[in-house]
Parts: structure tokens; sequence; C-alpha cells
């Protein structure tokens, strides 16, 4: 059979550029040749599109971040053809899309609706669910509406912060109480986080958020929380892996803890937790995905406080690191999914569901 051409967009305007180029490095490493022709398409941090003449080495974002990248680089065109979105997806010469782009204007729904107009299989989540999935405070809206616990939160606007400061920090310690975590709404990989004790550090960690967003969630900080996560594969019929817990050696699971420091963390997989709660977190995990309206693939991020046991739903991310040391990955092959075959699997979702488009009625004649 011939080879499946597919495009990997990676890279893109978001704070998490770097981390996604750490992504696709990983995934072009994985493609199994025999099966696959890999086509490489950078999205500079300016917005331009570019066919990269090699695939990315790096296998991590630190990695990614010591190299010499940038319009330094770009500008003088080594290795990197400028091309039109439009332009690349269009004529059937791609055969299914892999948009391991993180955060902003490639995760949250944006590139997705240029693969639908362009009528391109893509793997992972439609507009809506993309939407939904980097949106904290609507995601949030979704969870309750089923009933799935969250801890505590609220949502503060720029123009709110901006003009009473004051009633919203008293609004925090009154609803919340300190310590609470401050979050920009649609962001990822802990850009722009920050724990926040008292109030003098909670207008630090609202100036810091606010550099990424113009929607800040606070959340109630969970006592002596546990990081578990679950990683969730399929369309119509989603499965969930086994748990795994993060163990940071930082206070919280930072971004440099994710990308940047190799001991900053430590992955425990499969999580020390009891069999009931194991499953009550896949359970939760799926729940959380159909809520969503999610397909493809996600992973879904639980806090579980350490002396009650109490479980707290916190988010799901639509298009999750790809990286050597990302959870995702790690999670099913724990599970007996390999990283090849996990590629494979993703690949043979993204068709079955644009196959499954296809028959749907776009017009009454």
């Amino acid at each position: 059979m011939p080879k499946l051409r597919v495009a990997v967009i990676f890279g893109g305007k978001s704070g998490e550029h770097e981390v996604s180029i750490a992504s696709a490095a990983s995934i072009f490493k994985h493609l199994d040749p025999q099966r696959y022709e890999a086509l490489p398409i950078k999205i500079e941090k300016d917005g331009r599109w570019v066919l990269a003449g090699e695939v990315p080495k790096a296998i991590s974002a630190a990695d990614v971040h010591k190299q010499v990248e940038g319009p330094s680089t770009t500008s003088k065109g080594v290795g990197l053809q400028p091309i039109d979105p439009t332009t690349a997806l269009a004529g059937g010469a791609i055969d299914v899309v892999f948009p391991v782009l993180h955060g902003p204007f490639g995760e949250d729904g944006t590139v997705q609706g240029l693969l639908e107009l362009a009528n391109v299989p893509y793997v992972g989540a439609g507009v809506l669910g993309s939407a939904v999935g980097m949106d904290k405070a609507v995601m949030k809206t979704l969870f309750l509406a089923r009933n799935l616990p969250v801890a505590p939160y609220v949502v503060v606007l720029r123009p709110e912060w901006t003009r009473e400061a004051a009633a919203v920090t008293r609004r925090i310690e009154t609803e919340l109480h300190f310590p609470v975590f401050v979050k920009p709404a649609n962001l990822g990989s802990s850009v722009g986080i920050s724990k926040a004790k008292d109030a003098a550090q909670f207008h630090e960690a609202m100036d810091l958020a606010l550099q990424y967003d113009r929607k800040i969630v606070v959340e109630a900080a969970v006592p002596n929380a546990r990081e578990i996560e679950c990683a969730v594969l399929g369309n119509d019929d989603p499965q969930a892996s086994i748990a795994g817990e993060i163990i940071p050696l930082r206070e919280f699971y930072d971004y440099e803890a994710k990308y940047m420091d190799a001991n900053g963390s430590r992955l425990e997989i499969p999580a020390v937790i009891s069999p009931e709660q194991a499953e009550q977190i896949r359970r939760m995990a799926v729940e959380a995905f159909r809520a969503c309206d999610l397909a493809g693939l996600a992973r879904v991020d639980f806090l579980m406080a350490r002396d009650s046991g109490e479980i707290f739903l916190n988010e799901v991310n639509t298009m999750p690191g790809f990286t050597t040391i990302s959870m995702y990955p790690k999670l099913w092959e724990a599970s007996g999914l390999s990283y090849p075959l996990l590629l494979d699997r993703l690949i043979t979702l993204a068709l079955e569901r644009h196959r499954e488009k296809q028959d749907l009625r776009t017009s009454l004649t």
C-alpha cells in the first residue's frame, strides 16, 4: 500500500512554541517510515507558515531553548520555504494532519477550523472541543454541568482587575482563602501560573497572568495536593489509561519543572493509589472527555487531597505534550501501547472520524 502522507504542524505563536517543537521532534522520530511519509510544517512565532527543510531533532523544550532560533535564523530562509496555509492543505496532497500545537493559535480551535474548511483529516479534537479544552473557565462550567467535582474558583476579567483590584482581592480572600493558584484561562504547560499565599503575592500573580490572557481563573489550592493524570484515547468510545502521579520537587509542577529541569519532578506510573481511586479517576477522565466533546486524545489532570483522598477534576489538555518525558505517551506505554503504536492509533482515529463526517449532508438539495 502507498505510504500515508502525514503533515506534522508544529511551532505556533503561543508561549508553548518550544514545547511544540520538542513534541514534533519526538513524533517524527517515532513515525514508522515504512507506513508514513512525514511532511514538516512549521508555524513561526510571528505566524508565518514554512515548509521546514529538516525535521526538528531536539528531544526536549530545554534543548529547543538552547538552539539558535527566531528571526535571525528564519529571516535568512535557511532550510525554510514560506507557504500559504490554504495552498499547503488544498489539493489532496496531504492524507492526514497531526497538529502538534500547544496553546492559543493552534490548540484552541483556530487551526482545527482551517483544517475543517480544507476538508483534511486531522488528529485530535474538533473546533468546539479544542476551544473548550483551551478555556479553563468554560471547561469548568461543563464539568459542573456533568456533576464532576472541581475545586472552588473565581473568574476575573482584565477590566474588572483594572477597575477594582482591591475588591477582587477581598473577594478572593473571602470566597477562596489563600493560598490560591492564578492561571491564564487560555494557556497550557503551566505558562503564567503562580501560587499566591497572600494578597501581595496575589497582585504579582495577577500581573503575570494578565500578560498572557484577558481572562484569569483563580482556584482555591487543594490542601496538600497530589497531582494525578490519566490519558484518554478514542472517538465515540474513549478508553482511559492507567493513572500516573507527578511528584514535583518544586512547590508545584510549573513550566520549568515540566520541560527545563530534568531533576524538577518525578513521574510515578502507575500512581500509588487504591484500586477504587484508580477506577474513579479513569471513569471521571472519560466523563470529562465526553463533557468537552473531545476526540482522538486528551490528558486529564486531577488533584487529590492527600489527607482526605478527595479527588477534584482540574482540566483537560486536548493536545498534551509529546516530548520524550511527557506523561501522555508514558501513560499509554505503561498501559501496553508503545509510542509508535500510539501514533498509528491516533492517525487511524483521525481518518475514521473524517470518513464519518463525509457521510453527513451539507445541503438540502
